[in-house]
């Protein structure tokens, strides 16, 4: 398994109206050719827009970055070497050729992206045990802690049984509203 740390987002440039082909392409090709653990998101932002078409207003998916696609990878010769030649994509931004490495993106500026996207910047770390105790850092009950009863790493949640006035309490909550119990 790769160290997360080194995962960085990059980007894709590609021709005009096949952004949403290179991403399924892509993940399609990292799946296949056993790169899961180097090529991770694949995604193409977008945001809805108000057109009017013929006298009616329609809502329209509208690409924020036509001809680009972010990819949040490991960079190593083979996976740039999968990204790079996969159908429709003409090269990394920010290579300098001749088979160059590019530099990633800066972390506010994906964090920014993201955001707009509704997704989470970094992937939940999801290294819980059942029976561990935790703090919780967010919601009705911060400050206090709690032992874990299940974990849901589909939907990235935990159930934590609480001591509220002497009686067991169950609460559901996101992997970000917990942190290890400090002792």
């Amino acid at each position: 398994m790769v160290e997360t740390a080194q995962k960085k987002w990059y980007v894709l440039h590609t021709y005009s109206g096949y952004e949403d082909k290179v991403k399924s392409d892509l993940l399609s090709r990292a799946q296949s050719m056993g790169m899961q653990d180097y090529i991770f998101r694949v995604m193409v932002p977008e945001e809805e827009k108000v057109e009017t078409v013929r006298g009616k207003k329609q809502e329209v998916e509208e690409k924020i970055f036509p001809g680009y696609v972010l990819v949040e990878m490991v960079m190593t010769d083979e996976s740039w070497y999968v990204v790079r030649n996969t159908p429709n994509v003409t090269g990394f931004v920010g290579s300098h050729g001749g088979g160059s490495k590019p530099s990633p993106l800066y972390d506010d500026e994906i964090e920014r992206i993201l955001a707009s996207q509704g997704q989470p910047a970094k992937e939940p770390k999801a290294d819980y045990e059942v029976g561990e105790t935790v703090t919780i850092i967010d919601g009705a009950f911060s400050g206090m802690s709690g032992k874990i009863t299940e974990i849901n790493p589909e939907k990235d949640k935990l159930y934590v049984s609480i001591d509220m006035f002497g009686r067991e309490t169950n609460a559901e909550l996101d992997y970000n509203q917990v942190k290890e119990f400090d002792q």
